[in-house]
């Protein structure tokens, strides 16, 4: 099963002179994992490099920012797939000390950082959510939104037109058991309609 964290986690280490600042975070996808990057380098001004990994979804990335190939970012990826991970954004910032690392050194470094960082994280099971859309009668509004509360899902939106639509998430696996619940309980007065967000 593939987890994510709840909270950021850090981790500080200093390797001949050099410091490395490691972060491992919920990200959801690369446009958020930029923006953060961004962040610490704006926080970070003088730092020599800000490297980071992504997995999020499929959306994986890699960046050496500066460092030579594959000694910073792709190390730091292998670290989150070998903990099982997804929706995680790790970041290390450094500064240079002044003493070349090699190769070898850089990779321990930044592998090393990521996995301190992960001892002191938070990992939670990643539940794929899946989102459903349903009209109703107005008077079968408050009977739905009672399901709907006792299922656990999350209601995303209602509209009020000639019927009552709503839209709402659950995990994936609790979606079939819901939806024949409310085709019995509303008896055939419930349409389902096609969801906008699909599972994701």
């Amino acid at each position: 099963m593939r987890h994510t964290l709840l909270v950021p986690a850090h981790s500080e280490l200093l390797i001949k002179k050099s410091r490395f600042i490691g972060c491992v975070q919920p990200a959801a996808d690369r446009a958020q994992a930029q923006h953060i990057v961004a962040g610490l380098r704006a926080a970070h001004p003088d730092a020599t490099h800000v490297c980071w990994a992504l997995l999020a979804g499929g959306q994986s990335a890699a960046v050496d920012d500066g460092e030579p190939g594959g000694t910073a970012g792709r190390p730091m990826l292998d670290v989150l797939r070998h903990q099982h991970l997804d929706g995680v954004l790790a970041t290390v910032v450094r500064y240079y000390g002044g003493v070349k690392l090699g190769a070898g050194g850089l990779v321990r470094a930044y592998t090393d950082a990521v996995a301190q960082a992960l001892l002191q994280a938070d990992k939670v099971p990643l539940v794929r959510q899946q989102t459903l859309q349903c009209s109703v009668p107005y008077a079968l509004e408050g009977l739905l939104r009672r399901e709907l509360d006792q299922a656990g899902a999350t209601l995303q939106d209602v509209q009020h037109a000639d019927r009552v639509s709503a839209a709402f998430s659950l995990p994936e696996d609790r979606a079939p058991a819901l939806q024949a619940r409310l085709d019995d309980a509303c008896h055939g007065r419930l349409v389902w309609l096609p969801a906008d967000a699909g599972s994701n």
